[in-house]
């Protein structure tokens, strides 16, 4: 380990970049992305064609439930294991790359490729840990996941951890120094990802990186910055990947369970590999994650739900919902903390008795074509202020899951590194 980096969960890590590739095939979108529009993996798909691409490495949210999922994860194994031999990637050891996200609006994301210790992890609600989860984790998505993860020889990250660093002490300082670091790759994305560079840290930048990192990890400036004096530092928050963590997270405690202990801390699955980015990166913007029922009683369904939160003497919400029948405003009863809470609770409870299947859609604009379509509601709500992040999470907990994205979808962040972990 990097002395810089000594008690830190984040650290370099052994990287690997793919090389003389077409890097503009090789790197695709987030796996839990455009779950519902098949069309977009089809297209993606025919794009790659036979070319080597990360696309052949993972296996889209949409596909878990497909007729051929083992075959499937049998195919990504063996591809996996292939590129190893055939030499398609470089190696970077102890390694962390600077990345420059160029979004398809023009503002740049930036961040650090490295990899976070598991054992400073939780999706737990209420936890302690150093990294926490900042949305609920649906326990039936994680099982389909760890067969994908539990015997592949490489992990590609497409989670991003927050940490709030309102001075931009930790990332924004290596813009500076881009001229002395090596760079590895800048290329265009498809479908309106953008583009991404990237520049290799050296041991000063290196330095840097975690002498701001121990700073922030500070339990007295934590404890007097959010008035959290009896609750452990929390260091970094998930902002995107809470499910591809919480499978990296049970993936590692099986081996750990088949591995004497004194050997976990070599474990190559105790680590996965993320991008580090500032919450108060001028790019990044919360986006609200609407709700689509299919196939219910769209009629039924919000008679029932402003029955179940009634408008009382209290405070209420105005939720807009869009049927076949057009859209409107529905008010409902602030029975929870947040507009969202309200509406999730709601839905699972009414789905475990009535007909309907709710997918989490991004863009106002995508979840009102499925709310328009006979059968189906949509629900659209507004975005939280990133701001309160750190601060809710810190003292009431995770999120009720899928609260908030960070972007639309093509923002999300790309496949592109890779890591072995076993």
């Amino acid at each position: 380990m990097s002395e810089p980096f000594a008690n830190l969960p984040f650290r370099p890590a052994d990287i690997l970049l793919p090389r003389d590739l077409d890097l503009s095939l090789w790197s695709v979108v987030a796996c839990d992305q455009y779950t519902s529009q098949p069309d977009y993996w089809a297209r993606v798909e025919q794009r790659v064609g036979r070319a080597p691409s990360a696309l052949k490495l993972i296996l889209p949210e949409s596909s878990l439930d497909g007729p051929h999922v083992e075959t499937d994860i049998t195919e990504i194994n063996h591809t996996m294991s292939t590129y190893l031999r055939d030499g398609v990637f470089t190696e970077y050891p102890n390694a962390l790359i600077y990345v420059e996200r160029t979004l398809d609006s023009g503002a740049v994301r930036r961040g650090i490729v490295g990899m976070l210790d598991l054992d400073a992890y939780d999706y737990e609600p209420s936890s302690g840990a150093a990294i926490r989860a900042t949305e609920g984790v649906v326990l039936s998505r994680v099982p389909p996941r760890v067969q994908v993860r539990k015997n592949a020889p490489l992990e590609l990250p497409h989670a991003m951890i927050l940490t709030d660093d309102p001075q931009r002490t930790v990332i924004e300082p290596l813009t500076a120094c881009k001229d002395r670091m090596q760079p590895l790759y800048d290329f265009p994305l498809m479908e309106r990802g953008g583009r991404v560079a990237g520049w290799l840290l050296g041991p000063e930048e290196q330095a840097m990186v975690g002498k701001a990192l121990q700073a922030l990890a500070d339990q007295e400036t934590f404890a007097e910055r959010y008035d959290a004096q009896d609750i452990p530092v929390m260091l970094f928050a998930v902002g995107d990947g809470n499910h591809s963590l919480a499978t990296a997270k049970e993936c590692y405690e099986r081996q750990k369970r088949l591995t004497p202990e004194d050997r976990w801390p070599t474990l190559p699955a105790r680590y996965a590999l993320c991008e580090l980015v500032n919450l108060h990166d001028d790019s990044l913007q919360f986006e609200p994650i609407h709700r689509v029922v299919f196939r219910t009683d769209p009629a039924a369904l919000l008679r029932a739900f402003q029955e179940a939160c009634p408008v009382g003497d209290g405070p209420s919400y105005r939720i807009t919902v869009v049927t076949r029948e057009g859209e409107r405003t529905l008010e409902v009863g602030a029975s929870a903390r947040l507009p969202v809470a309200v509406l999730q609770n709601f839905l699972d409870d009414y789905l475990t008795s009535h007909p309907g299947r709710v997918d989490y859609i991004h863009g106002a604009d995508v979840a009102r074509e499925f709310g328009n379509l006979p059968g189906n509601v949509a629900f659209l709500l507004e975005p939280m202020a990133k701001e309160g992040l750190f601060p809710a999470v810190i003292h009431d907990g995770i999120l009720p899951r899928k609260t908030f994205s960070m972007g639309e979808a093509h923002d999300k962040r790309f496949y592109l590194e890779a890591r072995k972990i076993r």
